[in-house]
C-alpha cells in the first residue's frame, strides 16, 4: 500500500521560507522572503489535510484548486502542480507574493482552526510558479487558430492583463491601452519591489507581447493627442474598461496643501520609477524622497504599509504611521504590520490628523497636530466609530507627511465625454455581476473601477470572467451568422 504523502500537519510544524534580517532588508528593495528548497516545499505542502470541503479554495476569489496542487507538490510532481495552479490563475507567481493570504486562503485553513498552524499556501504557490519559469514550463501564448474579433482594453493592470491573456489564448486580436509607459498598473508603479520585484511583472508583460497582445502605452484615453473612448469603441468589437482607481481621497484638515504633504500614489510611483532607473526630478529634488526626514504616514491599509516600509528604505530618520482605530480594526495585512515593525516603523494607534503645522513664514510642513481617539459605539455595520478625546491633542514632528487614505474613481463619463456610461453613487462604473457588461453595448468593466479599491486577485478574477463573457458573445454572434 502506498505511503500517505499528506496529513503531516501533526508531525511537521508550519514553516515559512527564510526571511531576511530586518537590518539587511532595510537597505534595499529586494523581496524579503527567500525561496523554499524543493524538499522543504514538499514538506510544507504535505501538511495539507486534504479537506472534503476545502475552505482555502472557497475563500480564494479565483477558487484555485489549492489542495490538488499542494498534493502534487508534496509528491514531487511540480510540473503538474504548476499546470493545475495556472488553470484558474493567470498570474500565480504574483498572487503568491502579494495576496493577503492571512485574510483569504491561509486565514481559512482548517488546520489553522485546530491550532496546528496554517499551510503556507502563498509561499508554495510562489515556489511552484517560479520553478516553472526557471524550468521553461511556462509556454508562450500560441492560439490554435486566430479569430477575427478584436477587443480594446483600457488599462494594463491585473484585470486588463488577465483578460488580455485569456482572449489572446482564444485567438482574439487584443490591444491594451494604458497611460503609463510600462504595463502592469499598480503592480508596476504602486507595489514596492520588496513585495513584488519588478522583473516578475515585466516577465509576464513580455510573455503577453510575444504572444500577440498589442500594447499602446503612454496613451491616456481622452487626453489631447490620444484616441477618444468613442474612437476606441469604433476600432474594436468589444471594449473592456480596466482603468483602476487613482484619485486620492483628500483630507480637508487645515494646512493640507503645505509643501511636504504628498499623495501616496505619487510617492510610491516615484520610488518605483527610480528602481527602473528612470529620471524622476521630483525624487531627486527631495520632494518625493524620505531621505533624512521624519516621516508620518496617515492611513491603515496596505498602501500605508507600502509607504512606511518604502520610507525606511529611503533613509528616513524616523517613520510613524497614524491610524484612527486600533490594531485589531485596521484594514491592512497584519503580516505587513509585523514586517514594518521589525523594520523600525512606529504605529500610533487611535490617532487622527487635526491640522498640518508649518514653520512661521514658510509653506513647508513641520508637523501634524494629532487628535487622540477612542472607539465608541458600533455603527450600522457593527464597527466601532472613532471619537475624539477632547483636550488630548499633541504634535508629531515631520518634514514629510504621506496621505494614504485610499483611492476613488475618476469621473470617466466626464473625462471621456460618455454620459451613457453609467456609474454608481461612488463614481465606479456600473457593471453586471458575472458578465461585467455595462449599460453600453459591447462595453465591459472590471477590477477597481467597478469594485472600488480592492485586491489584485479580485481584478484577475473579474478580467477572466469578462473575457469568458466576451468569448460567449462572439461565439453566439458567429453562430447566428452561420445559421443565416
Amino acid at each position: 500500500m502506498a505511503k500517505q504523502p499528506m496529513l503531516k500537519f501533526v508531525s511537521t510544524p508550519r514553516d515559512m521560507p527564510e526571511k531576511r534580517a530586518a537590518d539587511a532588508r532595510r537597505e534595499d528593495f529586494h523581496e524579503i522572503y527567500g525561496e523554499f528548497a524543493r524538499r522543504k516545499a514538499a514538506q510544507q505542502a504535505a501538511r495539507c489535510s486534504q479537506c472534503g470541503v476545502p475552505y482555502c479554495q472557497s475563500h480564494c476569489p479565483l477558487h484555485n484548486n489549492i489542495p490538488d496542487w499542494l498534493r502534487l507538490t508534496a509528491e514531487g510532481r511540480l510540473r503538474e502542480a504548476y499546470e493545475v495552479s495556472q488553470l484558474t490563475n493567470t498570474f500565480p507567481e504574483i498572487c503568491g507574493r502579494i495576496c493577503p493570504q492571512d485574510r483569504l486562503c491561509e486565514g481559512n485553513c482548517v488546520i489553522e482552526q485546530s491550532g496546528h498552524g496554517t499551510v503556507t499556501i502563498g509561499a508554495v504557490e510562489k515556489y511552484v510558479t517560479d520553478t516553472a519559469w526557471e524550468e521553461g514550463w511556462v509556454q508562450p501564448i500560441a492560439p490554435s487558430a486566430e479569430r477575427p474579433e478584436s477587443v480594446g482594453i483600457i488599462g494594463a493592470g491585473p484585470g486588463g492583463l488577465a483578460a488580455a491573456d485569456m482572449l489572446r489564448r482564444a485567438g482574439v486580436q487584443v490591444t491594451v491601452y494604458d497611460r503609463h509607459d510600462r504595463a502592469g498598473g499598480l503592480m508596476t508603479y504602486g507595489i514596492p519591489g520588496f513585495k513584488l520585484e519588478k522583473d516578475v511583472v515585466m516577465r509576464r508583460n513580455r510573455q503577453l507581447e510575444e504572444g500577440g497582445v498589442e500594447f499602446a502605452l503612454g496613451c491616456d484615453v481622452g487626453a489631447e493627442g490620444a484616441p477618444s473612448f468613442a474612437e476606441i469603441r469604433s476600432r474594436h468589437d468589444a471594449v473592456l474598461i480596466a482603468t483602476g482607481v487613482y484619485k486620492t481621497r483628500d483630507l480637508s484638515a487645515p494646512g493640507a496643501s503645505a509643501a511636504g504633504v504628498v499623495r501616496a500614489i505619487d510617492y510610491l510611483t516615484a520610488s518605483n520609477r527610480k528602481s527602473f532607473g528612470d529620471a524622476v526630478p521630483e525624487f531627486d529634488s527631495g520632494e518625493l524622497s524620505a531621505d533624512g526626514k521624519r516621516v508620518v504616514v496617515i492611513g491603515g491599509g496596505d498602501t500605508a504599509m507600502d509607504c512606511v516600509r518604502t520610507a525606511v528604505r529611503q533613509g528616513a530618520t524616523s517613520v510613524k504611521c497614524l491610524y484612527r482605530r486600533d490594531r485589531a480594526n485596521m484594514p491592512g495585512s497584519q503580516r505587513e504590520v509585523a514586517n514594518a515593525e521589525e523594520e523600525g516603523v512606529e504605529f500610533v494607534w487611535l490617532s487622527a490628523p487635526k491640522r498640518f503645522v508649518t514653520r512661521p513664514g514658510e509653506e513647508a510642513v513641520k508637523g501634524v497636530e494629532v487628535s487622540r481617539m477612542r472607539l465608541g459605539q458600533p455603527d450600522a455595520t457593527g464597527r466601532q466609530v472613532p471619537e475624539v478625546i477632547e483636550g488630548a491633542d499633541y504634535v508629531e514632528d515631520a518634514e514629510m507627511v504621506v496621505m494614504a487614505l485610499g483611492f476613488e474613481a475618476e469621473d470617466l463619463p466626464a473625462l471621456w465625454d460618455e454620459p451613457a456610461l453609467e456609474v454608481t453613487r461612488w463614481g465606479t462604473v456600473r457593471a453586471q455581476f458575472g458578465t461585467h457588461e455595462t449599460a453600453m453595448d459591447g462595453v465591459y468593466a472590471v477590477g477597481d473601477i467597478v469594485r472600488g479599491a480592492s485586491l489584485v486577485v479580485w481584478a484577475i478574477r473579474d478580467g477572466r470572467e469578462a473575457a469568458a463573457a466576451m468569448l460567449q458573445r462572439f461565439d453566439a454572434a458567429s453562430a447566428g451568422i452561420a445559421a443565416e
